[in-house]
């Protein structure tokens, strides 16, 4: 028997008005990418998919990517795409995405902020941030997190936030 409480919060929400997509996962980030990739694709959408581990045997296996999208790799020691983190692919494809969507650690969302008013200004970032959640609900404040319009909880009003909106 299995009892599962879900889903949590809000999801990632893709701009109707949107053509091309750029979509950033560091690690297991991909996991909710994916079936937003192929949404997008299934609405006609363009989508750029930035996957980024440590190693090539890391990586998400690419016959489970969908086949549509444009995948650019970047692994830590270089063994697939290029040799460094998924960040460092950013700024050559900001200029042509309608919006972004990521999911990763913290430190490349950092590290994506820090790019912020070179290459992301002006441009809808969303993200997906992971926290330990006591009740899931938003009673315990568990996984509250600071927002520039005050405390928020990651259960209830994430786990999608606008990375301008955390990360300054």
């Amino acid at each position: 028997m299995l009892d599962m409480l879900g889903p949590l919060g809000h999801g990632f929400v893709p701009n109707s008005a949107s053509r091309n997509l750029l979509l950033i996962a560091g690690g297991i980030g991909i996991a909710p990418l994916v079936a937003l990739a192929e949404r997008g694709m299934a609405e006609g959408l363009q989508v750029t998919l930035l996957l980024g581990a440590p190693t090539q045997a890391q990586l998400y296996p690419a016959n489970l990517l969908p086949p549509q999208a444009r995948v650019l790799l970047a692994t830590e020691d270089g063994t697939a795409g290029i040799r460094g983190m998924v960040t460092d692919l950013v700024a050559g494809l900001v200029r042509e995405a309608d919006q972004i969507f990521a999911c990763g650690p913290t430190s490349m969302y950092k590290a994506m902020a820090s790019q912020g008013a070179q290459i992301l200004e002006g441009k809808s970032v969303q993200i997906s941030l992971e926290a330990r959640m006591g009740c899931g609900m938003g009673y315990c404040y568990g996984c509250s997190v600071e927002t520039k319009r005050g405390l928020k909880q990651i259960c209830k009003d994430g786990p999608v936030f606008d990375l301008h909106d955390i990360f300054r």
